[in-house]
């Protein structure tokens, strides 16, 4: 089946479930007025972030082959990104968080291939390619930076969401498509901007991926470089935002400098922010993450790691003392006096990995109905089972191929015919397999013999948790699902189609140089009369007057004057663009 996407190295080494959110960027959907919408806001951007972003960003611009003139094609500036180490691929809107952060992880970034309206110029919650192309895309030409994005990514792609986490995610995810799509009823809208702002009000305790993504709010999206009192820009959403590159340099804005204090900071994607973070450098960023990741469950492991698995209900993985990973829902976990995981259970498919592959003949078909394992150490054993060398377990009658019962200090019991065991690298028992085995705890049997061959885990303790899998080919497709709620498409009406045919016109006699001057002001006595609501094919007009033709530079500037009466909303766009003059 064809890609229907230009690969290269970088995108082919990406996994399967990675992959399938990847789609054509479709160059030749963008109309007209998309092309007028991306160059009106990055010659905008471009003449006054050059006095407030960071460094990099005019120099970014040039280094990863994103023009002023024209959207992006993803083919180009992944040729140019090739230089720096990244690429870019074209995405459906929104995805799921930990995707998100894993395309980052491999120096990949992702980029919603669509544009906002002209409506939504200055600011859309939905993410677009003058978000992702023209805010994320020039910074990475700071290696610090770069390096940073990457980092997170890895770290991220590991936090644990929560349910309320997947809702939140799909609310947003309708509520920008339904802003962004034309002809959707207001009440579609604010039914789903209701969905919205009661999930935001619901009292949850934050999970990692919750605490994680206000730390890349504040420095990704919203980040400030600099000192407090002269802060430079280099988050994307201030970058591709004509409105908040302007209003964050307010002093009604506060400055406040960065840390981990960031993570505990919500934020409302719907509007303006009363408050942005302000990083000495971009090496520090790192230090703060590396600072919280030092609180996330793949470093701590524990019950309160497990328990954040069995809370989300979304593939994850334990990692034990011995090694051994299992990745799988998490359902069930019993702790003893001391709060330590003394048996966990998994539904639904479950593979064993160590060191991240799939352990051979322990992959999904195998446990395709869950796992379950006691750990810890057995009662009045002082040596752990991973610890036994072959003379121990013999003395704990620990034999293949012999009958064996058995007794953890925390009462869960094992009877059945030890079959055989499996050791890692460091010669320690990680698995151990039983036939016709029943395993007891308090009276409730946790194993039958009728359900097959029992496969142990071994470890004392829980090391690590976190999301997705240990090996990402032992569940392909399943561990990131695509939405439902695709991108809505505008149909275009007669009317569309000709505003459009004018866009095209006085685009393709700019990039000519043509002398047209009669067939502009006709263009503009069209549209004086078919579309007087129109600002911004009249400002272009108005351009190409000041530079090639001063016989009609006065009507056409009169109209735009005009319009900023009849429509105020505006009136700082066709104002901005007559200050670019």
């Amino acid at each position: 089946m064809e890609k229907g996407y230009e690969s290269n190295e970088l995108i082919d080494r990406l996994p399967p479930h990675l992959k399938q959110y990847i789609k054509p960027q479709n160059y030749d959907h963008y109309t007209p007025i998309n092309q007028a919408v991306w160059r009106y806001v990055m010659r905008k951007n471009v003449d006054y972030l050059g006095k407030v972003a960071h460094e990099s960003y005019l120099d970014g611009l040039r280094q990863t082959g994103i023009s002023i003139e024209e959207i992006p094609s993803m083919y180009g500036m992944n040729r140019i990104l090739k230089e720096i180490g990244w690429a870019a691929v074209a995405v459906d809107g929104f995805i799921p968080p930990n995707a998100f952060m894993e395309f980052q992880a491999y120096k990949i970034l992702v980029i919603a291939s669509e544009i906002r309206q002209l409506e939504n110029m200055e600011y859309t919650p939905a993410p677009d390619i003058i978000h992702e192309g023209a805010g994320h895309a020039p910074i990475i030409a700071s290696p610090d930076y770069a390096e940073y994005l990457r980092r997170f990514g890895e770290i991220g792609a590991k936090a644990i969401l929560s349910a309320h986490d997947q809702d939140m995610y799909e609310a947003v995810r309708e509520l920008s498509i339904l802003k962004e799509a034309e002809g959707i009823p207001q009440s579609d809208i604010d039914a789903a901007e209701e969905r919205v702002n009661a999930l935001q009000a619901k009292k949850v305790e934050p999970s990692e991926m919750a605490l994680i993504r206000n730390l890349h709010w504040w420095t990704v999206e919203y980040g400030m470089v600099g000192t407090v009192e002269d802060p430079k820009i280099y988050g994307a959403g201030l970058l591709s935002s004509i409105g908040e590159s302007e209003w964050c340099m307010k002093a009604e804005v506060e400055k406040i400098p960065y840390s981990i204090d960031a993570a505990y900071q919500d934020f409302d994607i719907t509007k303006p922010q009363p408050q942005l973070f302000v990083t000495p450098d971009f090496a520090y960023l790192q230090e703060v993450l590396e600072e919280f990741a030092n609180t996330m469950a793949v470093r701590k492991g524990g019950w309160r790691g497990l328990k954040k698995l069995i809370d989300s209900k979304q593939v994850g993985t334990i990692e034990l003392s011995t090694g051994l990973q299992i990745t799988g829902v998490f359902t069930r976990m019993i702790q003893n006096e001391d709060n330590e995981v003394v048996f966990f259970k998994t539904e639904g498919p479950t593979a064993l990995a160590y060191r991240e592959k799939e352990v051979i003949g322990h992959g999904i078909s195998r446990h395709a109905h869950g796992f379950s394992s006691p750990l810890g150490k057995l009662k009045k054993i002082n040596l752990a089972i991973e610890n036994m060398g072959p003379r121990d377990l013999q003395a704990y009658n620990f034999y293949d191929g012999k009958p064996i019962s058995f007794e953890f200090e925390s009462g869960i019991t094992v009877e059945g015919l030890n079959v055989t065991g499996m050791r890692n690298l460091r010669g320690e028992l990680m698995l151990i397999q039983f036939t016709d085995c029943t395993v007891t705890y308090q009276g409730e049997v946790l194993f039958k013999p009728e359900w097959g061959e029992f496969d142990m885990a071994v470890g004392k303790e829980v090391v690590s948790a976190f999301a997705g899998t240990a090996d990402y080919l032992s569940f392909t497709q399943m561990t990131h699902k695509p939405s439902d709620t695709p991108t809505i498409m505008p149909e275009m009406s007669q009317a569309d189609k000709t505003l459009n045919g004018l866009y095209q016109e006085v685009r393709d006699i700019r990039q000519s140089g043509t002398s047209s001057s009669d067939r502009m002001y006709e263009i503009l006595m069209q549209l004086e009369q078919e579309f007087p609501s129109d600002w911004l094919l009249s400002l272009e007009i108005h351009e190409w007057g000041v530079a090639n033709d001063s016989r009609w530079r006065e009507q056409s500037q009169n109209h735009l004057l005009e319009l900023q009466k009849t429509r105020p909303e505006v009136a700082h766009l066709i104002q901005g663009g007559l200050d670019l003059l």
